[in-house]
């Protein structure tokens, strides 16, 4: 039906493929701002919780490490587990990103935007 027309026909696939790969991309921004990770430092005594995003969501300090003379030592760990919970968010977000490209069949290493 198509013949004499040139690529069109390839044109048509690569615009339904990229159509495609956006809902799933948009899918899996979904998924990724609903997905929570936790980062924790001193043995638990602090803990993040964040979106796999990286937005955090809530902060959990053990009441124990109050104490008025060690108030760098308690801003630090409440870093420490923020980082964590930043570090393991983005971890996840490139486990699901890599997930997608894969099933997609495009090649590893492509660096979708997330």
């Amino acid at each position: 039906m198509l013949k004499g027309m040139g690529g069109l026909g390839d044109m048509a696939k690569m615009m339904k493929a990229a159509g495609e790969m956006q809902g799933k991309m948009a899918q899996l921004q979904e998924t990724l701002a609903a997905t929570l990770v936790e980062g924790e430092s001193g043995a638990g005594l602090v803990k993040a919780t964040a979106t796999a995003k990286g937005t955090l969501t809530a902060l959990s300090i053990d009441p124990s490490i109050f104490n008025a003379d060690e108030k760098e030592v308690v801003e630090d760990l409440i870093l420490a587990a923020i980082k964590d919970a930043q570090e393991k968010a983005m971890e996840k977000t490139k486990e699901e990103t890599r997930k997608l490209t894969e099933d997609m069949g495009l090649p590893p290493g492509l660096g979708l935007p997330v």
